[in-house]
């Protein structure tokens, strides 16, 4: 008898709604072109894996060998190699975006931690991703987040634990267009998403002198 296929498709995944999905048109509506354009959009599914362990250690060794690249080891650094990018959380503590299949990406980094002390926890269902892109993307922000996000101190490649608004996220610049990804919890992305499209309102209109 052949064994069932999981495919996103037509499997369970099919069934998954994102925490945004209701908010889709809506967002979709409040794009702007032009030179002040902005748009927002939901990346949901990501892969997202937590893990802690000594940066010393040669668990950690292990870990950076399976994802082909260093953890990174200061407050706003990322690092990325192929599907992966880890991210700065603390001294022990990064989370790891992935753009691979989740069960699989968080077994081989339970591998290769092996029984020292740590984890690896699965945690793609904490939270999505907000998508802020566009030539104010930075204003927009600028609106609610406490950071300097000027060019000179945050840019590609920067990701931190911040607030925009009143919601805890891991905000991270992608490139310098600007593209910013937002991971809230999934459970506050309804009130971000608000708040965002709410920020962003004003660029429909004509630019003030």
């Amino acid at each position: 008898m052949a064994e069932p296929q999981n495919d996103a498709r037509t499997g369970p995944l099919a069934l998954r709604v994102s925490p945004l999905a209701h908010l889709a048109q809506r967002m979709n509506d409040a794009a702007v072109t032009g030179s002040r354009g902005i748009t927002l959009t939901e990346r949901p599914f990501a892969t997202m894996v937590n893990v802690r362990v000594s940066p010393a250690s040669a668990a950690a060794a292990r870990l950076e060998k399976t994802l082909g690249a260093p953890l990174p080891r200061e407050y706003g650094e990322t690092t990325s190699s192929g599907a992966h990018t880890a991210f700065w959380l603390g001294p022990d503590e990064w989370l790891v975006l992935s753009r691979a299949e989740a069960t699989s990406v968080a077994a081989e980094l339970r591998e290769a931690l092996a029984a020292d002390p740590g984890s690896v926890v699965d945690v793609s269902a904490n939270r999505t991703t907000l998508e802020l892109s566009g030539p104010v993307a930075r204003q927009v922000l600028e609106k609610g987040c406490p950071l300097d996000l000027h060019p000179r101190v945050f840019g590609p490649g920067r990701a931190v634990s911040t607030t925009v608004g009143p919601i805890t996220l891991l905000l991270w610049q992608v490139d310098d267009g600007p593209t910013y990804r937002l991971l809230p919890r999934s459970s506050f992305a309804d009130y971000l998403a608000r708040w965002l499209i709410d920020a962003m309102s004003e660029y429909r209109g004509p630019e003030l002198p």
